[in-house]
């Protein structure tokens, strides 16, 4: 690296600009970048100004939102919703990244919300954004400290969120039909982990975050159960335990066929990628194979979420009893323990099969590779013959 004529720039191998200056005993750090010499020297020149102040004063340095979220990506990088989150923030930074956190409010927030709905997104997800949004503000306002004592931001301002009552989409329960289109068009990988979801209950990231360690055998039962710790989880718990409780995970027996076909496969996670050396996570169900799946079955309305509610409804079909569904869904119950007794097991694993006793037993097989080509060949001769 080559110095510049100012203290504390730096001009790397590729002529970026970058800032490591220690001042009054605390450092100064940033890469700034395909920046001017000038451009970097007022970047610094800011810096130090604002320290001083904050040092001679108790003044509230500026940040901006864009620093902001890169402290709230690190902090949060072991939650399970945090590649959701980044995708809110890479769409967020174009219009509020480089505003400090005192300009973003709902007015600076519009640009955002009318560009995203112009690309077709739905209010649901500019509103998740938006939670985003709230949640590093407040972060900023009332946990995060600077070196002085000072807060990031004086007050949180109040983000008004959109109404998505109105445009949210109803829950499509699959009918018997209608998974086995879906399923058999999936490569393996994703349909294992559909086969899992629709048998368990369990939302999106439940299953793609899915850890061996969680496993907790039962052996009166020859048997054993998933327990999702509770402090597994998003910031609302859309993507993991959706009441900060502990969640047991109940295996009928196509749930355990699956995960007896997992085994051996990664030694920290359940679901991984069918290809690849090593083998890693897949970070969505919701994917391009899904996508294109969906769309070849022809279920453009069908959700990963609505394998939860399809599990949900084929439980009420079966008669099970409104609190047993609670449990097995994951629903708060009032009874915070997740320890369950080996008969309370054994009768929510006799309602958890009870799903599938009306159905063929080609229905309760794992989906493998040679079902999936059988399927596709029988289609292409039917539509050869015209049906």
């Amino acid at each position: 690296m080559g110095r510049s004529r100012t203290s504390g720039i730096i001009s790397d191998e590729d002529g970026n600009k970058v800032v490591n200056k220690v001042y009054h005993g605390r450092r100064i750090f940033r890469r700034l970048g395909a920046v001017t010499q000038e451009e970097a020297e007022q970047w610094l020149a800011r810096q130090t100004e604002e320290r001083r102040k904050a040092r001679e004063f108790g003044t509230r340095p500026e940040r901006n939102f864009a620093d902001a979220a890169e402290k709230y990506l690190i902090e949060r990088a072991h939650k399970a919703s945090i590649d959701t989150d980044a995708l809110h923030i890479t769409a967020l930074l174009p219009f509020i990244g480089k505003r400090t956190l005192r300009q973003i409010h709902d007015a600076t927030l519009e640009p955002f919300k009318a560009q995203r709905r112009r690309d077709g997104v739905s209010e649901t997800t500019i509103k998740r954004a938006l939670e985003v949004v709230r949640c590093i503000l407040n972060l900023a306002a009332r946990s995060w400290r600077d070196e002085h004592g000072l807060t990031w931001l004086e007050t949180a301002p109040l983000i008004t969120m959109p109404d998505t009552r109105k445009t949210a989409r109803k829950p499509y329960p699959l009918s018997w039909d209608e998974q086995r289109r879906l399923f058999v068009l999936l490569p393996g990988s994703v349909a294992q982990m559909a086969l899992f979801a629709v048998n368990t209950g369990c939302r999106e990231q439940e299953v793609c975050q899915l850890r061996w360690e969680w496993e907790v055998p039962v052996p009166e039962l020859q048997t054993s159960v998933f327990v999702i710790p509770a402090e597994f989880g998003g910031r609302s718990g859309r993507s993991g335990v959706k009441n900060r409780e502990d969640r047991v995970v109940v295996l009928n027996d196509v749930a355990r066929r699956v995960i007896d076909a997992q085994r051996g496969l990664h030694r920290e996670f359940v679901f991984v990628a069918s290809k690849g050396k090593p083998r890693k996570p897949i970070r969505f169900m919701n994917n391009t194979a899904w996508q294109t799946a969906r769309k070849k079955a022809g279920l453009l309305q069908v959700r990963v979420h609505d394998l939860k509610h399809t599990f949900g409804r084929r439980l009420r079909t079966a008669g099970v009893p409104l609190e047993t569904r609670k449990v097995l869904l994951g629903h708060k119950t009032g009874d915070i323990t997740s320890h369950y007794s080996a008969p309370e097991l054994a009768e929510l694993i006799r309602a958890a099969n009870a799903i599938l006793k009306a159905q063929e037993s080609t229905l309760l097989r794992v989906v493998t590779k040679q079902d999936q080509v059988v399927y596709r060949e029988k289609s292409r001769k039917s539509r050869a013959a015209g049906h």
